[in-house]
């Protein structure tokens, strides 16, 4: 790695990503690692300046105080107490705190800007190419950003030991798997495969209501219908993924309590056979899109509205059906629709449909119906770690809920969420 880096050590507190992400934003590269990493695993990490810890007010870490080695303390790179314990309590104010984090990576510890996607690019097909050799590469390409810009970084770093793979597991939005393969394989000259496995994804998740569960079981599918693509192609020793670096931080470390597991993080089996590629485990949301540019990707993929890894699997809250999907699949299209015609599909981060596993009492051509609702979703984040929820106008509102209600079957209201995040997540399960 060609980048100086800042070491963040987790010790409880709830800004460990904003600090990084601070940090990032002057240039230098920042890592978050558990309280409990040793002197010589420091000293193993490449161009290490100095070191945050970072503790919030009480250094809790699942009730118990903990605290770094006494090494650390006392390792020859410099070490900043940020947090309230001490003489001199870590400011509360953004402004006075980013004064604080730049007085000290750069005049403290001497850190250089260069951080930057030009070195990151050049660093990950450096690596990638030391990583792989003369082997070949697997790809699950669902044509979301990540994933996307994983597959550019790899053609850049491996050319055709690329070949890449896009599963219609059911649980894609409309239209969606004949976009994928459009872009990638008419378009960008891509080595796709495409695998119809929509029966079998949804038998394997059928009366499976808890979403860790479906979120697992969604990816151990996964891995399973690459090994069977290697099979066939022969000679594939590597399975690359779009993992980013909140679907780490969300799915737990040694000192944080896991959000929620992301299939590309949790839920892989443990009896892998293949090497993992990630090259972009260490990025945030905005950093990626940032890399696809630099990367030379068209503004439509990079921008693309984000879509989760079991997608709409985890948008059909608790067991899902058949019924419900298509109500979620018909649903969010038409939310999509609506959002692009007045203008908001380029302002709104991300946007989308629920429907949860019951039903409420409504009128329809003056009869009782017994139907569900659909929740709307809409929100806007940097990083994916907070998020604010987008103030839709309410005549769009009720356009929306209107054509839902008349043009969706087996639905009878259309609710919007106003949860930030925190206290809610981006998504429902």
């Amino acid at each position: 790695m060609k980048q100086d880096m800042i070491l963040i050590l987790d010790l409880g507190s709830e800004q460990n990503a904003q600090i990084a992400r601070e940090i990032r934003a002057l240039g230098v590269y920042s890592e978050i690692h558990p309280h409990d990493i040793t002197l010589a695993e420091v000293k193993a990490l490449p161009n290490v300046k100095g070191i945050i810890l970072n503790g919030g007010p009480n250094r809790v870490v699942d009730g118990v105080e903990v605290d770094v080695s006494r090494d650390i303390y006392n390792c020859d790179v410099p070490v900043l107490l940020a947090d309230h314990k001490g003489d001199a309590p870590w400011p509360a104010d953004e402004a006075e705190r980013g004064r604080a984090l730049s007085n000290f990576v750069f005049g403290v510890c001497g850190a250089q800007a260069n951080w930057n996607m030009e070195n990151f690019i050049a660093d990950q097909v450096e690596l990638i190419r030391r990583q792989v050799g003369d082997r070949n590469v697997l790809l699950a390409l669902s044509g979301g950003v990540d994933s996307s810009v994983v597959a550019a970084l790899l053609i850049k770093a491996i050319g055709k030991q690329l070949t890449c793979v896009h599963v219609n597991h059911g649980l894609l939005r409309k239209g969606e798997p004949e976009q994928v393969v459009q872009v990638f394989r008419d378009q960008m000259d891509a080595n796709l495969i495409y695998v119809d496995a929509v029966d079998r994804f949804l038998d394997k998740l059928a009366g499976v209501a808890e979403p860790e569960q479906k979120r697992k079981i969604i990816g151990a599918e996964f891995i399973r219908v690459f090994e069977e693509e290697a099979r066939k192609l022969e000679g594939i020793d590597f399975l690359a993924q779009g993992t980013i670096y909140p679907d780490i931080i969300e799915s737990g470390t040694k000192t944080a309590k896991a959000v929620k597991a992301h299939h590309n993080v949790g839920g892989l089996p443990e009896d892998l056979k293949f090497e993992l590629v990630e090259p972009l485990k260490m990025l945030f949301k905005d950093e990626v899109r940032a890399c696809g540019a630099a990367l030379g990707l068209p503004d439509s993929m990079v921008y693309r509205q984000p879509f989760p890894g079991p997608g709409l699997g985890v948008r059909c809250l608790g067991a899902i059906t058949r019924d419900r999907l298509e109500a979620v699949r018909a649903s969010d299209a038409i939310l999509r629709e609506e959002f692009a015609a007045a203008g908001l599909d380029g302002k709104v981060w991300q946007y989308f449909t629920v429907v949860p596993d019951f039903k409420s009492v409504g009128v329809r051509d003056n009869k009782r119906t017994f139907d569900w609702p659909v929740i709307l979703r809409a929100v806007n984040t940097v990083d994916a770690m907070t998020a604010t929820v987008e103030d839709v106008p309410f005549p769009l509102l009720q356009k929306i809920t209107a054509r839902i209600t008349a043009e969706v079957e087996g639905v009878n209201r259309v609710l919007y969420d106003l949860t930030p995040k925190p206290t809610g997540t981006i998504e429902w399960e």
